[in-house]
């Protein structure tokens, strides 16, 4: 048993959802915002289920309770029931409390005052059993609050008062209609820092009126919000829309009356001034955030949320102060999706809803999340299909749930399709090239299915489409043969980004890992700029979670060698991280701003760069993964090289025979001066994306010219066959890391032909391609012994 488990009392922070055991729904649900979770929560701590057990058993109660309710002979007269749980009640609350467990409580209220910089600060102590706040079955709100409370004594006596309050009339018969042993149930008190409200309310993640989860609602009161409860104030009622997070409705009432708190402790009613009756008790800005607040915390926990908040009088600043499932509605809809069977429909009469570019090939069905900015990702759910305008870096955690995804703009090597096409999630992009754009044709709610093969969206869910996706299961007793891949000149390398998936991969047939992108460590894990956090003496974070990022890698391909692409970040990028507007200029072309190597050696963020190098460091050195190597992108200049090389030696990274820089080559420069290059680098990896782009001009992001946009183009060949040519008559080794031999098989038998050392593709191309490298090989073969070559070796020569 953990310390934990014996604790009489625990502070929020130290709190999660899944301890409603320990702590009960209330206070665990207060922990998990407070420890989890950004939203504001007053702070406190919560005594635990250990605490009320040890009051129980100290002062012998559980018999004489268990007596009085055996001697309850109907349930449904009241009289009876009320004089037993009255009995009961009286015994709790009249018990001596024992002395340890009330110093605990003490002293917790002692600290409280500390951290607060507060003498005997004002609390509220509420009730949190531990079976409350169930998704199928709500015991919350049959226990007391209070409100305005203050000074030790006067606390350990309400948390007493909490204790009797799970045997009120109406919890009682609540527990015996569910078939709930009194036994199972124990209670918390949450003790926390008063909020002094001028306003307060409850507020909803789904419409409780219909059942409609597209809709916040809002309820608002002037003073203390249990005047909600108990129904002696109407509220101001706002919905708000939850994807736009726009008001779209509004009902403003006359409150006459407000509960407030005394000065010296407690409540009291008081008339609300004639200049706010009928004025709106929360400001539309108000109202936003709130709404903003509910997203966020329906989104972390999974569910319809009921929620509570109270506007500081004070400061103005509003609070949560409990968020619990919901539990009728999660019921309900929960029964109607079941029942509905996803708006099954037949292949014959589907009807498509938008097309686009098959960018990463399968089928998938799903319930249509329509986001518009990245801020809004914690919103999305494990399973739904993410239509948008097009994704970047800081997409990531929403697209690993998605079950597919559709983009209004983009092409086959915009970052969508390739990520996409790594984590093998179906997608579909540029739709609006083809016809209408996806965000418009597609609303939040709407079942569609996803045939990314031939880059269709029809509506509803296409059963028979999706069955016939499903592999055939073998026959009983059927012998699979194993894999087998013949050995191959031309390496067979993978591209990775998300550590998560490299246990699932490792088991390919790829020579190691020929692009790592850290930028998927930094959005998936970090989420906090990093010169923010050298600035907030928080380097280690960077360097430990990018080492640990790493290792996940390294160590599930060992011996296979990994190759660490350096951030490679656009400033707009960079910018959505945490703290990033303080640092980040804004660009208006940032895909050829500052990004890559020119940020290394730049004094603005050499620091930052340091960083990166110390986390491999840390693996090489510290976890023994010796297998890792290191690329930089984006270099300009030979100058450049030499710099951001000289600052990688003078942190203690040395090439050697076990340790290689590599360099991106997309820019025409890397091409033209690879002699040049070679003197820094150990080989080069080519971003046949980025070089196309500025070979040809055509921005590879805007769909409008994506027809013009072609790997295979003659200019983008001749500059690769120089690439290989130049670095081979220096030693050095020359790779591919774009979309190309995976897309064009034709295109992987030009870069055998010239001489690529090896190509690196996407999981799901890595068996595909391993193939087609050993078949092509083979060609030349033949072909060299009957006197053919490359069929015109004039056209890829710019000599």
């Amino acid at each position: 048993m953990s310390s934990r488990d014996t604790a009489n009392v625990l502070w929020f922070d130290e709190l999660h959802r899944e301890d409603v055991n320990l702590v009960g729904g209330k206070s665990s649900s207060l922990g998990e915002m407070t420890s989890s979770m950004d939203v504001p929560v007053p702070f406190g701590f919560a005594t635990t289920a250990h605490a009320y057990r040890y009051f129980m058993d100290a002062t012998g109660l559980n018999d004489k309770v268990n007596a009085l309710l055996q001697g309850i002979k109907d349930y449904e007269n009241s009289d009876e029931l009320h004089s037993a749980c009255e009995q009961i009640r009286n015994l709790i609350v009249n018990a001596e409390m024992p002395a340890d467990l009330a110093d605990n409580i003490k002293q917790a209220y002692a600290d409280l005052a500390k951290k607060v910089g507060q003498d005997d600060p004002f609390v509220a102590i509420r009730s949190s059993a531990t079976a409350e706040d169930l998704p199928n079955a709500s015991f919350a709100g049959q226990q007391e609050s209070y409100l305005n409370i203050k000074g030790a004594d006067d606390v350990v006596n309400r948390v007493q008062e909490c204790y009797s309050s799970l045997f009120t009339d109406r919890a009682t018969y609540y527990r015996h209609k569910q078939n709930f042993p009194y036994e199972k149930v124990a209670l918390s008190a949450a003790v926390q820092m008063m909020v002094f409200s001028k306003a307060s309310g409850i507020m909803f993640s789904v419409n409780v009126a219909n059942g409609d989860d597209s809709k916040i609602v809002i309820d608002g009161i002037y003073g203390l919000g249990e005047y909600i409860v108990l129904g002696k104030v109407t509220p101001d009622h706002f919905v708000v829309d939850k994807d736009s997070l726009k008001i779209v409705e509004k009902n403003i009432i006359k409150q006459p009356v407000q509960l407030m708190r005394v000065a010296d402790g407690g409540t009291v009613e008081q008339v609300v001034p004639d200049d706010l009756q009928g004025k709106q008790v929360l400001t539309d800005e108000q109202v936003i955030e709130l709404a903003g607040y509910a997203k966020k915390i329906e989104a972390h926990y999974g569910c319809y949320m009921d929620m509570e908040y109270a506007l500081d009088v004070n400061t103005n600043r509003l609070w949560i102060v409990q968020a619990r499932p919901e539990t009728v509605w999660s019921q309900r809809n929960k029964d109607k999706k079941k029942s509905d069977d996803g708006h099954v429909v037949a292949e014959a009469d589907a009807e498509v809803a938008v097309r686009g570019l098959p960018a990463s090939p399968g089928l998938s069905s799903g319930v249509v999340h329509v986001i518009d900015s990245p801020k809004d990702i914690d919103q999305f759910k494990q399973g739904e299909v993410l239509v948008t305008l097009m994704t970047s870096p800081d997409w990531v955690p929403a697209m690993k749930k998605a079950a597919a995804i559709v983009t209004n703009n983009g092409g086959m090597t915009c970052h969508a399709a390739i990520v996409s096409r790594e984590m093998q999630i179906p997608c579909i992009v540029g739709t609006k090239s083809r016809n209408l754009a996806a965000t418009d044709a597609l609303k939040t709610g709407d079942v569609v299915t996803v045939d990314a093969k031939n880059g269709i969206v029809y509506r509803g869910k296409v059963a028979s489409l999706l069955d016939k996706d499903k592999p055939a299961a073998g026959a009983a007793g059927q012998v699979v043969a194993a894999e087998t891949f013949a050995p191959t000149a031309t390496g067979v390398m993978m591209n990775l980004g998300d550590p998560e998936l490299a246990d699932k991969y490792s088991s390919l047939p790829a020579d190691g890992i020929g692009l790592m992108r850290e930028e998927f460590l930094w959005t998936t894990y970090i989420h906090e700029h990093p010169l923010y956090l050298i600035e907030q003496g928080h380097p280690e974070k960077v360097v430990n979670m990018l080492a640990n990022g790493i290792a996940k890698v390294t160590r599930a391909m060992a011996p296979r060698p990994v190759v660490l692409r350096l951030s490679d970040f656009k400033s707009s990028e960079y910018r959505k991280l945490k703290g990033g507007d303080k640092y980040e200029p804004h660009e208006p072309a940032d895909l050829l701003g500052w990004r890559g190597a020119s940020r290394y050696y730049d004094p603005k963020y050499i620091n930052a760069f340091k960083l990166e190098l110390a986390a491999v460091k840390k693996v090489r050195n510290e976890f023994g993964l010796k297998n890792l190597n290191i690329m930089i992108p984006f270099v300009r200049t030979v100058d450049e090289a030499e710099k951001v090389t000289s600052i990688i030696r003078g942190e203690g990274l040395i090439r050697s025979a076990d340790f290689k820089v590599y360099m991106m080559a997309e820019i025409p420069s890397n091409i033209i001066l690879a002699d040049k290059f070679n003197q820094f680098v150990d080989g080069y990896s080519i971003g046949s994306n980025d070089l196309a782009m500025l070979i040809l001009g055509c921005d590879r992001n805007n769909d409008t010219v994506a027809s013009l946009f072609d790997e295979r183009n003659l200019a983008v060949k001749r500059a690769i066959r120089h690439l290989i040519a130049a670095a081979h008559k220096d030693g050095k080794t020359v790779s591919i890391c774009g979309q190309a031999p995976s897309e064009y098989p034709e295109f992987t038998n030009f870069l055998i032909q010239s001489g690529i050392d090896y190509v690196s593709v996407n999981p799901d191309m890595v068996k595909e391609t391993k193939r087609n490298v050993a078949h092509f090989e083979q060609r030349i073969i033949l072909d060299k012994m009957t006197g053919r070559g490359l069929q015109d070796p004039t056209d890829y020569s710019w000599e």
